[in-house]
């Protein structure tokens, strides 16, 4: 029998936030379908910042020793990669942006003309949370630049979206909303 391992990470500071709820019930809901499911949380994890070296074009892994031995480890054994961020300035935090920068060899292949994606195969859901309220979270462009980021790592690397979730207008949620919840697990059927 064939594991099927999910791998979650929690792009934000607050561990008791939207993102972080967002997460959690994708976490459930990938466990229901079968998944054996490893999570982080980047802010706990020791990470240096890309040198832009490049060396792990050629190696696979960043040549800088800290946590990302082991993120690059986890990632290349799942089948699912579920990312929960808040939207910081049309963008990602600067943990999930520098996760991207130190993922390069393992994500790429360099190559005479376009770079090879080295994760083909796996798949991947965004789950992203905004304190703008909704329609201007996607019509300002807030959640869309982050969705953009997110989403330009994963596809580059060979991935295939199988969700994108937002949830606008999250500072003033004390819960997930009904909407926010089935979109989720809509992801994970």
């Amino acid at each position: 029998m064939n594991t099927k391992n999910a791998f979650a990470i929690l792009g934000s500071f607050h561990t008791n936030g939207t993102s972080a709820a967002m997460l959690d019930l994708a976490i459930r809901k990938a466990e229901q379908a079968g998944y054996t499911v490893t999570k982080i949380n980047l802010y706990e994890k020791e990470l240096s910042f890309c040198m832009g070296c490049r060396a792990c074009m050629n190696t696979q892994i960043c040549i800088q020793k800290d946590d990302i031995q082991e993120i690059a480890v986890l990632l290349e054994k799942s089948q699912l990669v579920i990312l929960a961020a808040p939207v910081y300035w049309s963008n990602v935090p600067a943990p999930v942006k520098n996760l991207f920068d130190r993922l390069l060899g393992t994500a790429i292949e360099a190559a005479n003309t376009f770079f090879k994606p080295r994760l083909r195969g796996k798949q991947y859901i965004i789950l992203t949370s905004c304190n703008t309220p909704a329609p201007f979270s996607w019509i300002l462009g807030q959640s869309r630049g982050a969705i953009r980021s997110i989403d330009k790592f994963f596809k580059t690397a060979g991935m295939k979206p199988i969700g994108k979730v937002v949830c606008a207008n999250a500072k003033n949620k004390k819960e997930l909303p009904r909407q926010t919840i089935k979109k989720i697990e809509r992801c994970l059927k």
